[in-house]
């Protein structure tokens, strides 16, 4: 069974919406709509207070090349432009809109019909891809058509397409698989129209056999498209150890996959991607995972963007009485959530509620050197040190132990006996190190 080789460790699956299909959650009264759902320049806002917008209208325009469109995802009038605190706790700008119906622009094609007639050109389908506002829907959200665009000197030659969904809990990409599988083969199609290549690979974790099976079955009918099951262990879905797992190529420090001749992009991204060339449908909408424990009514949901994380919850039976932490993003990578007025963003997979027994922090033990960080590093880094270095605002030497490669996957945190902050302050020293490598680069 094919898989990366270095670390990784097995935490429990609880997929518990495994089996829960996907359904529409209710408009919201007002969304927030923030205009920085992606890496890159935020967008420019481009609407006025108390202007009347519908469904699918550009509100928000990219700036610059590594940048996304923002749209409306309801229609109604706008409330005002305010800042907001967001799921990574940061202050940004959002179009609050007050819902009036829902009014979808013209050009969008509603209808069911799935269109396998690929009409557009590589350079057309990338355009698109930028119109649309379409980003990676597998947690990074990088403007979407900037990983399309191959530049000079650089050749890509195949493909890699991400089902891998290793978070615990979440079943978000595995229901679309089960759902919308022939749509996204149908994406997969353009995004490899739009890169120039005649082979894709698609890996999924083998604790997915009915999508391992629906989407081998569906493969048969598309040309040059491939389905891999993958052995289980996180952080199988990241780029760089997909790739490894995939076709045996190893992502250098500090590069990108498209200097070892492949591009990755996720499930998500391809249905959104089949739906922005195929539909004229921008990304204004996202599958999420509400679930927990002791949810009475966990689920998958199509969620308009901007939606408050309440709406949700209240969507999957409400609050529970013993509630702890609640969770955006999976248990491993997600982050904490002090409210829950917090929108749904375009990076929004999951959103997951512990218990009380389960939200509390271990106290935090001297390091006993057992080497299990270390043991569990997909990468190959030393995590003790690298919390050391931060700790002590070692920052230089943190740069040079290559803190800026490490993906914040959790794993050593995790595996740690003594209940160490790790991640914690090497996103912290990470930070830190990328802002002085730019302070570097506009010296010069």
């Amino acid at each position: 069974m094919k898989t990366f080789p270095i670390g990784g460790v097995h935490p429990p699956q609880n997929k518990l919406t495994s089996d829960s299909e996907i359904r529409s959650l209710l408009l919201p009264a007002t969304v927030a709509i923030p205009v920085s759902q992606h890496i890159g320049t935020p967008a420019s806002v481009v609407v006025n207070k108390d202007e009347k917008v519908k469904t699918g209208q550009v509100i928000a325009q990219s700036k610059g090349f590594v940048s996304s469109n923002i749209h409306s995802s309801v229609s109604g009038k706008v409330a005002k432009i305010d800042s907001i605190i967001d799921s990574s706790g940061y202050k940004q700008t959002a179009v609050f809109i007050n819902v009036e119906g829902d009014e979808w622009i013209e050009t969008i094609d509603r209808s069911t019909e799935i269109l396998t007639d690929i009409k557009l050109s590589s350079e057309e389908i990338i355009k698109k891809c930028l119109e649309s506002g379409i980003v990676g829907l597998g947690g990074a959200t990088f403007p979407s058509h900037v990983k399309l665009i191959v530049p000079a000197g650089k050749r890509c030659d195949v493909l890699l397409i991400n089902g891998v969904e290793c978070e615990p809990y979440l079943t978000s990409d595995h229901r679309l698989m089960l759902e919308r599988g022939e749509e996204i083969l149908i994406g997969v199609t353009l995004l490899m129209k739009a890169l120039k290549v005649s082979k894709a690979m698609i890996g999924i974790e083998n604790n997915k056999p009915d999508a391992i099976d629906h989407m081998t079955k569906l493969a048969t009918a598309f040309q040059g498209i491939t389905v891999h099951a993958l052995k289980v262990k996180y952080p199988q879905g990241a780029e760089k150890q997909l790739i490894k797992a995939l076709i045996n190529r190893e992502v250098p420090s500090g590069r990108l996959p498209l200097d070892v001749n492949t591009v990755v992009h996720n499930v998500g991204t391809a249905f959104a991607v089949y739906e922005a060339v195929q539909k004229n449908k921008p990304l204004f909408e996202r599958v999420v995972t509400i679930t927990g424990k002791s949810l009475s009514n966990p689920g998958n949901y199509f969620v308009r963007i901007g939606t408050p994380v309440k709406d949700l919850i209240a969507a999957a039976g409400g609050m529970p009485e013993d509630t702890g932490k609640i969770i955006s993003g999976g248990p491993m990578m997600g982050k904490a959530l002090n409210n829950t007025d917090v929108p749904v963003v375009k990076g929004t997979s999951g959103i997951v509620l512990f218990p009380e027994g389960e939200s509390v922090r271990r106290e935090s033990m001297p390091c006993i050197r057992c080497a299990k960080c270390t043991q569990s590093c997909a990468l190959n880094l030393e995590p003790y040190l690298l919390m050391t270095l931060s700790e002590k605002g070692m920052f230089e030497k943190a740069e040079r132990e290559r803190i800026t490669d490490c993906m914040e996957c959790g794993s050593c945190s995790y595996t740690c006996p003594a209940g160490r902050p790790l991640l914690d302050y090497i996103r912290l020293g990470k930070s830190t190190v990328i802002k002085m490598a730019r302070e570097r680069v506009n010296k010069q």
